[in-house]
């Protein structure tokens, strides 16, 4: 259920000043990967009727979204069969197979051949594409693009990789991630701060692996097709290219790391206390008086949750080996915090063991450690104590980490009226927009 706009007179208004208004065009030369530069470097401002150089060669850059992760069989779907290629290098080319017409196909793999539809392949690597549709079916779930089947080192696994344009991936992420029936002003926001957070990610992290993002909300929540609809694809559209950059710590314009949350709980949190990152100064904490009319009220003050003493240490001894120095956990006392007067984000938390050893872990971490989900306990706004065999979370408030964009607090400000680049002016202060391709 959505609640009503509270009253806002005594909101911070935001000045409309036309840089953090409308998207910047930025003359790209071409060839030049995006990524691989500043943007304060080989480029220049844009002028009316130039055309903005393609990223090495394309329009937009292509995503590679890890779809499954040690799968050993899978089942793929698409009307009108698939092509499958190879880089098996024992033969002089790459072995090329259309595969039957059929509605569906297996994927399985022994002994380091994988075998798709009953046609073997040696190789690492299979490239699999649909012949008749640019959609298929993996166990079920609908994705646009190509697949990739990369096999494990030990030749009993596989990994499944989508590849797929950014702006299509971007329609499977928008929709996961705030519902579709929202402002569209909210949506907007939410689109171009995916498209960055993905952009960074990829630069970040892409050259060393054979993905760039999760499909779960380790990176952004991606459901294909299924997330699509038409106000999602008007978001995407409307924004196309469009990412946030800001000053780093060398004083360059960079792509940075958009991140977003749920609801903040009324004030969002410095990047440096939650990831220990301070390179970017749009990711600040900014005084949120807007998610609170939006959020659902469990969400937004949620209940006391309780965690079994032992289940806790056993969760964060998994994550964290180290701490098998301090034995059972015996005491968890938050040593750091952003007081907001009202309350307070726990943001560093001191843990001490049986053994009398003692280490430290950031609040964030110690929340996801125990509760990988999230969505038990919700965020670091709460206080912490222990009873009996449990230790006890409460007062708890705001749904997610907390840094930059608060998704419910976008969403009041569309509906008073602001628009996309107000709303990402406010929640990432400094940057501002530019278009990429």
């Amino acid at each position: 259920m959505v609640l009503p706009v509270a009253n806002s007179q005594s909101r911070p208004r935001i000045a409309a000043f036309s840089r953090s208004v409308q998207p910047w065009g930025l003359v790209w030369r071409t060839g030049i990967l995006l990524l691989a530069v500043t943007i304060s470097g080989g480029c220049k401002r844009r002028v009316a009727g130039e055309r903005i150089g393609r990223i090495t060669g394309s329009s937009q850059p292509l995503v590679r979204v890890l779809l499954l992760k040690d799968a050993v069989s899978c089942r793929l779907d698409s009307a009108g069969g698939f092509e499958a290629v190879s880089n098996d290098t024992s033969n002089e080319t790459p072995a090329e197979k259309r595969l039957p017409a059929e509605d569906r196909v297996s994927i399985e793999i022994s002994g380091g051949i994988v075998t798709i539809g009953g046609e073997q392949f040696a190789g690492d690597e299979i490239d699999i594409r649909s012949v008749a549709s640019p959609v298929f079916k993996l166990n079920g779930q609908k994705y646009r693009g190509a697949l990739k089947v990369i096999v494990g080192i030990d030749g009993e696994s596989f990994d499944v990789v989508n590849h797929v344009d950014l702006e299509s991936y971007l329609a499977g992420v928008v929709g996961a991630e705030m519902p579709d029936y929202w402002e569209p002003e909210a949506l907007k926001a939410q689109t171009i701060a995916a498209r960055t957070y993905c952009l960074y990610i990829k630069q970040r992290f892409g050259s060393g692996r054979s993905w760039d993002m999760r499909k779960t909300q380790a990176h952004q929540v991606y459901r294909g097709v299924t997330a699509e609809s038409p106000p999602i694809w008007r978001a995407v559209t409307q924004t196309r290219g469009t990412v946030l950059v800001c000053r780093s710590g060398d004083e360059k314009e960079v792509i940075f790391p958009a991140y977003y949350s749920s609801a903040c709980g009324g004030h969002t949190e410095d990047s440096r206390h939650v990831f220990g990152d301070s390179s970017y100064d749009s990711l600040a904490g900014v005084q949120c008086d807007y998610c609170a009319s939006v959020a659902r009220p469990r969400y937004y003050f949620w209940p006391i949750v309780k965690f079994d003493c032992a289940t806790v240490s056993e969760r964060l001894h998994q994550r964290y080996p180290t701490l098998d120095a301090l034995g059972e956990i015996t005491d968890i006392k938050a040593v750091e915090q952003s007081d907001y007067g009202t309350y307070r984000r726990l943001t560093k938390i001191k843990l001490t063991g049986s053994t009398g050893k003692s280490d430290f872990v950031r609040a964030e971490d110690l929340r996801l450690s125990i509760d990988p989900s999230g969505r038990a306990l919700k965020s670091t706004i709460c206080e912490i104590r222990k009873s009996g065999h449990s230790w006890v979370f409460s007062y708890g408030r705001g749904f997610g980490h907390g840094v930059g964009l608060c998704q419910c607090g976008a969403q009041a400000m569309a509906r008073e009226g602001f628009i996309a680049g107000h709303i990402l002016a406010y929640y990432y202060p400094n940057s501002r927009s530019i278009k990429a391709y």
